[in-house]
């Protein structure tokens, strides 16, 4: 009898470590939580325990870490003149350089902003410009990610960062965030 339950034993035991081990691996969304718009157009992932702040005259949605107030994600909407393509707003380095304009106005010299890398990616047929950032201050560094995309006349300005110290431990969350921003409509 005992022989007979061996095989089946094996077979129980076997299908127990696969499950276990299934269940303690990480998903890409693991520690991320949903958030779509209001009007159903657009939706990203924010990291568990972030909280939503409302900024006055600034972006459309921004979110924070409670404990490291400095690791934030933002999203700007802008309408555009007309419905254009990404494209024929310049390549992702010239979409960079050109947010980098915007970001320091003449007069502000104690910030100095170097674009580190852009790419272009496609999903779902619509193009995204990726983005890499660091925001350099008298007293700290700081490092940012974005992606930008148009939709239907609009465009979306999706950034995420963190005070360059932290870098290392929380880019590959923050490029998780930045990346699971979606057109939805």
């Amino acid at each position: 009898m005992i022989q007979l339950l061996r095989p089946l034993l094996r077979v129980l035991l076997s299908f127990t470590l696969i499950f276990m081990l299934g269940a303690c691996s990480s998903s890409p969304s693991a520690g991320l939580e949903p958030f779509q718009s209001t009007d159903g157009r657009y939706g990203f992932l924010y990291p568990t325990g972030w909280t939503r702040v409302s900024v006055n005259n600034g972006p459309a949605v921004v979110f924070h870490d409670l404990i490291n107030s400095d690791e934030t994600l933002s999203l700007v909407v802008s309408r555009l003149e007309n419905d254009i393509e990404l494209e024929s707003l310049g390549t992702p380095k010239e979409v960079g350089d050109r947010l980098i304009n915007q970001l320091i106005s003449p007069e502000d010299e104690t910030r100095i902003i170097e674009l580190i890398q852009s790419e272009e990616r496609e999903v779902s047929e619509n193009v995204f410009y990726d983005l890499e950032y660091k925001i350099n201050y008298p007293n700290r560094t700081r490092h940012e990610i974005a992606t930008v995309v148009v939709d239907r006349g609009t465009l979306y300005t999706f950034a995420a960062g963190t005070d360059d110290s932290r870098w290392p431990k929380v880019s590959g969350l923050l490029e998780r965030v930045v990346n699971s921003f979606t057109l939805l409509t």
